[in-house]
């Protein structure tokens, strides 16, 4: 595109219906690309998604649209369909006339999937009603046969002709649009070439089969989509609303935030919120797989789709509806097929050349034997058809795709977020993983435990003066400083200014002057700190607590002790990792012996003393002996998650968790570290068995149709079968419980 091109290009975004395998998206992607003005075409299996980006004066928007049509398959708007499929749970349903595509869905001559068929038994959708249709033209050419045998010839040939009929139309509307090399066209040609040797009935027996193939096609790809739309389900589709003191139903895509709802006991919460009044025990499993619901009171924040199971909550609403937990968690599975694993990303470039080169194979089948041997063309026209069949790399393609699909939504179900095929094809390498100590292997909520004051100043001084530099802050220990400032009745001075120094603590100007809260070695450099508090804050790193000096210029004013206890399940986590030949470490900022008296507890290496910069060496240095993965709170580790080969995020399903790292884990639970790995590993592993699947059938059918031992039929039911058999296999991840050991 040129400089101008790039000013009025568009982003476009649509819902595809009907890709049931790797090479319909392929199709798509090629036909849409060679399209002028159209670059960035992204095309997600799974997520039924068509992106790019279009320059509307060169093509517009109709044009696309008819052009995936001319194809076969169903196009809308993605605004519309998005609502109807995910984001808005309480909106049109799907298949009104705002979604649906009229252009042949449901007869004969159209068999993808159309919206409107979700929900419908095989043989009421359009795929289902082609099946039956070529099955009844078989049967009637076989029952003509045996009434009329003269003229059972003839009626093979009807019902071949008239059941290829659709498929035909389609391989020539994709070789229109530059795609010689389709199913549809291979299809064609075989089927054709069957009646000019004079093998009708079999060419019939091939329709009907590869019908049969694209019924079972949708409904495995059908399975595989049935994880990520019933997250959607999650969500009520109507919500209490609170206005004016008067209590109305009113769909819960319609909620704004600042709005009050009330929820039930019983009843799922409708939107993201915060407790306004009541306490209840919230069932959180819907969402981060917590299987013990957890009480929750005023000021408590509650996820979209999680149950309320005791009394009733006034709920405040603070993320609409296309905004909370459950939407953004779709929204993350659906892109993540944009991330394509490298695996994936081999295996597309090798089918791009595989069934031409499957199609020049069964070009001199056919020549060779015949010119160069003189064998009859017969034989080796028809071994060559049947090559033609095997040539689809359809399951070859979908191998992958439909893999991650179903550990990502696996992952979904369980607090398990990672960002696409190759997060979790990384993840399945990983040999190392570094932790940070505050808030990931601890809980993140230090209690002081001590408080020494040097000089005159007494304890009220101390807690005001340093409550007013961590004023506003959120970092935990800040936190735990307030709190204890809150519990003593001391009102912290005024303060302005405040700015962190980046591993070592934070400066601010508290009442004239200014004033530190920062680490002991940083307050012994700058004159805040002498040899009997440098002393002091040794015994409280050495007890296993964190010390922080409090001092004013080159006047020290006291020190505050802190400890952070190790979240329960930690110990338990690096267990497993070691028992999975994962090396855990420990990476902080904190003081040696801190980090030792955690370290030793759990049994794990650890670097302490660490700026960000240091953790980003560190990760650097990992990376030369084998995978690393970096678990962090997702924006002080920034630096060092990002270097990783995956970094995992901490967090209740908070922004920062969602959208910083390359995974997320939602419940805080160390034990999750080791399940995200395990379930990974199982992704890959199912990978390579889909890859052996269809390179195997491919391989032992190509050797069995030239040596004549096979023919067309056995042909389609390698192409189609073996798509269904990866794609079925693909689905067992969904049932895969990562928490559980090997």
């Amino acid at each position: 595109m040129t400089g101008t091109d790039v000013e009025t290009a568009t982003a476009c975004d649509w819902t595809v219906s009907g890709m049931d395998c790797g090479s319909c998206a392929t199709k798509i992607k090629d036909a849409v690309g060679r399209l002028p003005g159209v670059s960035g075409v992204e095309v997600g299996i799974m997520s039924e998604r068509l992106r790019l980006t279009l320059d509307e004066a060169q093509t517009g928007r109709d044009k696309v649209e008819k052009t995936v049509r001319a194809l076969g398959y169903g196009i809308a708007p993605r605004a519309a369909a998005a609502k109807n499929e995910f984001v808005m749970p309480g909106g049109p349903k799907a298949g009104t006339a705002a979604t649906r595509d009229e252009s042949g869905h449901g007869s004969p001559s159209h068999v993808h999937d159309d919206p409107a068929d979700r929900g419908k038994r095989w043989y009421q959708t359009g795929k289902g009603k082609l099946v039956i249709f070529t099955a009844l033209l078989l049967a009637v050419a076989w029952g003509i046969e045996l009434l009329a045998p003269q003229f059972g010839k003839w009626a093979f040939v009807a019902a071949c002709l008239i059941g290829v009929a659709p498929v035909a139309q389609r391989a020539f509307a994709a070789l229109r649009l530059g795609q010689p090399f389709t199913i549809e066209s291979l299809m064609t040609v075989a089927a054709i070439g069957a009646l000019f040797i004079d093998a009708a009935e079999e060419a019939a027996l091939v329709v009907f089969l590869f019908a049969v193939g694209e019924v079972l096609e949708g409904v495995a790809a059908g399975k595989a989509r049935d994880g990520i739309r019933a997250l959607a389900n999650l969500v009520p589709k109507t919500a209490f609303l609170e206005l004016n003191g008067v209590t109305k139903e009113v769909p819960a895509a319609s909620l704004r935030v600042g709005q009050f709802v009330l929820v039930r006991p019983g009843d799922r919460v409708p939107a993201d919120g915060e407790i306004a009044k009541g306490t209840s025990g919230i069932d959180e499993s819907p969402i981060t797989g917590e299987s013990m619901p957890k009480t929750r009171g005023p000021g408590d924040p509650v996820f979209a789709g999680s149950i309320n199971t005791e009394a009733v909550l006034r709920v405040m609403v603070t993320k609409a509806a296309e905004d909370n937990t459950i939407a953004r968690i779709i929204r993350l599975v659906e892109e993540a097929e944009e991330a394509r694993a490298p695996t994936e990303r081999f295996i597309d470039r090798f089918s791009r050349w595989y069934m031409p080169a499957i199609v020049t194979v069964a070009a001199l089948v056919v020549l060779v034997p015949p010119l160069a041997f003189a064998q009859p063309w017969d034989t080796w026209i028809y071994r060559g058809l049947a090559l033609l069949l095997i040539g689809c790399p359809c399951a070859l393609v979908i191998s992958v795709p439909a893999s991650i699909a179903s550990a990502l939504s696996t992952g979904a179900r369980r607090g398990l977020l990672m960002k696409g095929g190759a997060v979790i094809e990384a993840a399945s390498k990983v040999s190392r993983i570094a932790f940070d100590k505050t808030g990931t292997l601890t809980h993140g909520r230090p209690m002081v435990t001590d408080i020494v004051t040097f000089g005159a100043t007494t304890e009220a001084e101390l807690l005001a003066v340093a409550a007013g530099v961590e004023t506003g802050s959120s970092h935990p220990l800040a936190i735990a400083i307030l709190n204890k400032a809150t519990e003593a009745g001391v009102a912290a001075l005024p303060s302005r200014d405040a700015r962190a120094l980046m591993g070592k603590g934070v400066i601010a100007t508290v009442g004239d002057a200014a004033a530190w809260v920062t680490s002991p070695r940083h307050a012994m450099e700058n004159g805040g700190l002498d040899d009997p508090g440098l002393r002091q804050a040794t015994v409280f790193e050495e007890e296993g607590k964190t010390a922080v000096a409090v001092f004013r210029e080159k006047t020290p004013l006291g020190l505050i002790a802190m400890r952070d206890e190790p979240r329960k399940d930690a110990a338990e986590a690096v267990r497993q990792l070691k028992d999975m030949g994962v090396a855990p470490v420990i990476l902080t900022g904190d003081n040696p012996r801190t980090a030792a008296a955690i370290a030793g507890g759990l049994g794990m290496e650890f670097q302490a003393d660490m700026m960000p910069e240091d953790k980003l060496t560190a990760i650097r240095d990992m990376s030369e002996h084998g995978g690393v993965m970096m678990i962090g709170d997702g924006i002080n580790d920034a630096p060092a998650l990002k270097q990783a080969d995956v970094g995992v995020a901490m967090g209740s399903g908070t922004d920062v968790a969602l959208e910083t790292a390359d995974a997320a884990i939602l419940r805080d639970r160390v034990i999750d570290i080791p399940a995200m790995i395990r379930l990974a590993r199982a992704a890959m592993a199912n990978v390579r068995q889909n890859v052996a699947i269809a390179l195997g059938l491919k391989a032992v059918f190509l050797v069995t149709t030239i040596l004549g031992i096979t023919g067309l039929w056995i042909a389609i039911l390698a192409d189609t079968g073996a798509t269904v058999l990866v794609t079925l296999n693909a689905l067992r991840l969904l049932a895969f419980k990562p928490e559980r050991e090997a």
